[in-house]
């Protein structure tokens, strides 16, 4: 555990309630943020000779904490310290906040703070990657690749948003019922898209980025107990659990990507699918279906299936269209294709495919089924043309390898 990359991962995991808490105590997200770098520059330097502490993420909030305390004391040789409730409880007694940190009190910090960042005062396009940025500390790229959206634009998006925080336009009190109401959908897609970027880490990353997925479902929860009987929190809580009880199948011992079809079902953690099985159960009998729930259910066709071969594909592919009713997307179109292919075949799908290539031109997964389907056709060309396209637009070398693969066997071929 004192390694580099242990500890990278320790950290990674402990952001969240980490700079939720400092922001709390201090609320300004510039202090917060540079109070985490600090305590985190500081971890580097002790963790790897003493280990990391029994609970790192206490440790960062207080080290923390004590930074900004001191950079804001220097600042006061020059200017006048802010009023007392700004820089909440400046207390320097270390039993005090030691004994609020071991009582957890820093542990729901971070759905507060996914409130917070989907304030309905800033635009929609600025909310989720701000809470992704602060909230995970993803980079801009990682952000920008999750949106299917440039660098640039995406850069301009945080930037824009994280200003109009810092003028003072959106508060950082904690929303009530009718406005937690009314920001929920903004806060679920933001838990979506933090347990994906969880889950899309290759094998050589899924150790570090694993404890995303973990937050991700444990801030369903947390919004599952606000609201018990929401069906579309039920519907998203069962999705992440039951593509994370895959975990432990979806790569093999050389670190190689195993498609779904091809997985150890015997590997699959059934207390996690059978708990999710219920949920979406639950939900449905609700009959008021949305997105979450309807991409629960198709996860729930895929664990039901004893085996690959079992699996209801005609049902998939219609929950695939109602999905497309309720949130047209080309990469839902994608994932119907792959379900065309198994009902009708894969020059169907293709007929699909080929409307969506300048939407997805960027997207790695569009030209890995579309040379999977080319091969099925006997276009072994335009096969090897998708597939190169697909090694080029990979996110993880296991994507590539797996691509590689089939080029391979293509040259066999």
């Amino acid at each position: 555990m004192n390694d580099a990359g242990s500890i990278d991962a320790i950290l990674t995991a402990a952001r969240p309630q980490t700079v939720g808490a400092l922001l709390r105590y201090f609320r300004n997200l510039d202090t917060a943020e540079e109070a985490f770098q600090e305590a985190c520059v500081r971890a580097l330097k002790s963790w790897p000779k003493n280990g990391p502490p029994r609970d790192p993420t206490a440790w960062l909030i207080f080290v923390g904490r004590n930074s900004a305390i001191d950079v804001v004391r220097r600042q006061a040789k020059q200017q006048p310290l802010p009023p007392e409730e700004l820089l909440s409880d400046l207390d320097d007694t270390e039993t005090i906040v030691a004994e609020k940190i071991d009582g957890s009190d820093y542990r729901d910090d971070i759905l507060r703070l996914l409130f917070i960042c989907c304030h309905p005062d800033l635009p929609a396009a600025q909310q989720i990657p701000l809470a992704l940025r602060i909230v995970s500390g993803l980079s801009v790229r990682q952000i920008a690749r999750a949106f299917l959206a440039s660098e640039s634009a995406m850069e301009q998006r945080i930037t824009r948003a994280k200003s109009r925080i810092g003028r003072g336009e959106i508060p950082f009190e904690t929303p009530g019922p009718i406005e937690r109401a009314e920001r929920l959908a903004a806060v679920a897609a933001m838990i979506y898209l933090i347990f994906n970027e969880g889950y899309s880490a290759g094998s050589d990353e899924s150790e570090a980025r694993s404890p995303l997925c973990d937050e991700a479902i444990r801030l369903s929860r947390l919004l599952l107990r606000i609201y018990p009987t929401e069906p579309e929190i039920m519907g998203l809580t069962a999705l992440l659990l039951l593509q994370h009880a895959r975990a432990g199948a979806r790569f093999g011992v050389d670190g190689s990507v195993i498609l779904l079809e091809n997985q150890d079902r015997s590997l699959w953690n059934r207390t996690m699918t059978g708990e999710a099985l219920a949920m979406i159960d639950k939900a449905m009998r609700h009959r008021a279906p949305g997105p979450y729930q309807i991409q629960a259910a198709i996860a729930a066709l895929h664990a039901r299936a004893t085996r690959a071969e079992d699996t209801d594909w005609t049902e998939i592919d219609l929950l695939y269209a109602a999905l497309e009713r309720l949130m047209p997307s080309p990469v839902v179109t994608l994932n119907r294709a792959v379900a065309i292919a198994k009902v009708r075949g894969p020059a169907d799908a293709l007929e699909m495919l080929e409307p969506l290539e300048e939407r997805l031109s960027g997207y790695f997964h569009y030209f890995g089924v579309k040379g999977g389907l080319l091969t099925k056709v006997g276009r072994t060309k335009e096969a090897r043309e998708a597939f190169n396209r697909a090694i080029s637009l990979a996110n993880t070398a296991a994507e590539a390898a797996h691509i590689r693969m089939h080029l391979d066997q293509l040259a066999k071929d």
